[in-house]
């Protein structure tokens, strides 16, 4: 197969694609598979890393209220579409998987009439790119039921060392990787690669106010961030975390934000978790967290409300009671799909298979 994938600006979007890629290129090494960008996605950095060729077209930004920028935005869209196009007739693509963002916007309007489409919605409310992509699409997977019309519920492709950890044989070397002991409890604290001040500073007044007993942190800070302490029995800081299957396996618990990916990679490890959503956008990081909070998987606390005292009590209650611990391990596996990307690669192929 010849596959386009289109999800460029955050990681959001490029970790499942090249997380689908990975899945197609190990069921066919032939297979040629090119990603669509821009010049100021993180793509540009994180697709090569992966080992995929990158193609580059103009960004076309949508502009969220009247100025200069919103009446510049046919001519700037037309340009990116036959840019789209030349990738598409270069490189002989089957198909193109758009996962959203602004360059998945050109990449469906130039796949439209010419080869199938497949959208992919990692969130419980899609944007507006895949609202679009969704109109003319030959399949459409979601990682939430009710986010696009008819669409298959494939969950959110992880990478594979996350689909196949085994998070109790990975425990003891996960724990001698962060120099932790093997009888302390541990909590793993991280708000993306760039952290999160809301749970920064709740773990920096945690410290300070020392009252977490035999509970070691493991927090991924942000590189940009100032560490919330020393080193020390209770607490393991990094300002970012390159191996999460070793940050999963030494965990018995997660706090942390609710992307969509996120959220997928805790719930398929089988990690009893409390989910701060970022409140931005469309409000998505608070819908991507109903399915596993519903199941008894995870509890949520609001931005707003999340501090030392939340944590205090609501979450190192949970760490004494093993019994409550393991039901939210197993309740949070009930929604978590480790093979959502056989499923969305399965889907790709009976798409290219079906125009053949």
């Amino acid at each position: 197969m010849r596959v386009l994938v289109a999800g460029g600006g955050t990681a959001g979007h490029i970790e499942p694609a090249m997380n689908l890629a990975d899945e197609l290129r190990r069921r066919d090494a032939k297979s040629h598979i090119v990603a669509l960008g821009t010049e100021r996605g993180l793509e540009v950095s994180l697709v090569p890393k992966r080992g995929y060729d990158i193609a580059l077209v103009s960004a076309v930004p949508l502009p969220r209220k009247v100025n200069g920028e919103l009446f510049r935005l046919p001519s700037r869209l037309r340009k990116a579409i036959k840019e789209t196009r030349a990738v598409i007739e270069d490189n002989d693509i089957d198909v193109v998987v758009g996962f959203g963002g602004y360059v998945s916007i050109p990449a469906y309007f130039a796949a439209r009439g010419r080869v199938p489409i497949v959208v992919h919605e990692a969130n419980a409310k899609a944007g507006i790119a895949n609202r679009i992509g969704a109109r003319f699409a030959s399949a459409i997977a979601e990682c939430v039921t009710g986010s696009l019309p008819n669409a298959v519920l494939t969950g959110n492709p992880l990478r594979h060392s996350i689909a196949t950890l085994n998070r109790s044989a990975l425990r003891d070397q996960a724990r001698e990787h962060f120099g932790i002991s093997h009888d302390r409890t541990v909590v793993l604290v991280f708000g993306g690669s760039l952290g999160a001040q809301t749970l920064n500073r709740a773990v920096a007044q945690l410290l300070t106010d020392n009252v977490i007993g035999d509970v070691t942190i493991i927090h991924s800070y942000g590189a940009k961030n100032q560490p919330a302490g020393s080193p020390s029995e209770n607490y393991v800081p990094v300002p970012f975390i390159d191996r999460m299957d070793l940050a999963y396996a030494a965990a018995d618990f997660v706090i942390c934000r609710s992307g969509a990916m996120t959220v997928a990679e805790i719930s398929a490890v089988g990690l009893p978790a409390c989910y701060v959503p970022l409140a931005h956008g469309n409000g998505e990081q608070a819908l991507n967290v109903q399915s596993v909070v519903a199941a008894g998987g995870a509890i949520v606390i609001d931005d707003s409300r999340f501090d030392a005292a939340a944590i205090r009590q609501y979450v190192l209650p949970l760490l004494t009671n093993t019994e409550v611990l393991n039901h939210m391990s197993a309740q949070a596996r009930t929604v978590g799909k480790p093979d959502a990307a056989k499923l969305l690669a399965d889907l790709v192929e009976s798409v290219v298979g079906g125009t053949k």
